[in-house]
């Protein structure tokens, strides 16, 4: 995996959930989404984001937590971005 441009934030995991996910994807030399180590830099501003996007996703919409799903898949895809 390429390195990140930031990287005091790449290599300066706090304690939290996404550290150890991160670590966990290393040891089996498996890729994963950079914005993890953003995450595991500042797990608590991280809560926030993640309360915010699970509400957008999954909550009562108009449209169906599958179809924002894919919404969002195919936007990472078009941005060269894993989902």
């Amino acid at each position: 995996m390429k390195p990140m441009f930031l990287p005091d934030v790449e290599n300066k995991p706090q304690p939290s959930p996404w550290a150890t996910a991160i670590e966990s994807m290393r040891r089996m030399n498996r890729e994963y989404p950079q914005i993890w180590h953003l995450f595991a830099f500042k797990p608590a501003a991280t809560e926030h984001l993640a309360r915010f996007t699970q509400a957008i996703l999954r909550e009562n919409a108009p449209l169906s937590p599958g179809l924002r799903e894919l919404i969002a898949a195919y936007t990472s895809g078009r941005n060269n971005c894993p989902f």
